[in-house]
């Protein structure tokens, strides 16, 4: 069994930064990617960001992209979600995950077998 904490949410205003962190305990492995989703009130939960399977590229939405760095610190197991230049639209819950090697897309949330449980970050304008 993973369990995956996120922790670093919290309510701050438009053009704020935040930093997201996701730790990994339990039977981690070293054959994954791990990503980056959001859920925004009434809307469906989607890809912020995510590595590949080799960890040396990562992937960002549109949306975040320019805005939003991930990072990782193995030592640690936990992973990092650099947020700057918040936006109101930013608002969400955010999801780390965790997917394995050679299940599925970074971008695909069926192919990500572990969740964390949530962090609420509120962007006020």
């Amino acid at each position: 069994q993973v369990q995956l904490v996120e922790s670093g949410g919290g309510l701050v205003q438009a053009g704020d930064s935040l930093r997201l962190s996701c730790a990994a305990s339990g039977r981690t492995s070293s054959n994954y990617a791990m990503g980056w989703f959001r859920q925004a009130p009434g809307k469906e939960r989607e890809f912020v960001g995510a590595f590949d399977w080799s960890g040396s590229v990562i992937y960002y939405a549109d949306s975040v992209k320019g805005r939003f760095t991930i990072s990782r610190d193995n030592a640690k197991n936990t992973v990092y979600l650099q947020m700057n230049s918040l936006k109101p639209e930013d608002t969400a819950v955010y999801y780390c995950a965790r997917r394995l090697v050679g299940k599925g897309y970074y971008y695909q949330q069926a192919a990500y077998d572990y969740w964390g449980q949530g962090t609420q970050v509120t962007v006020s304008s």
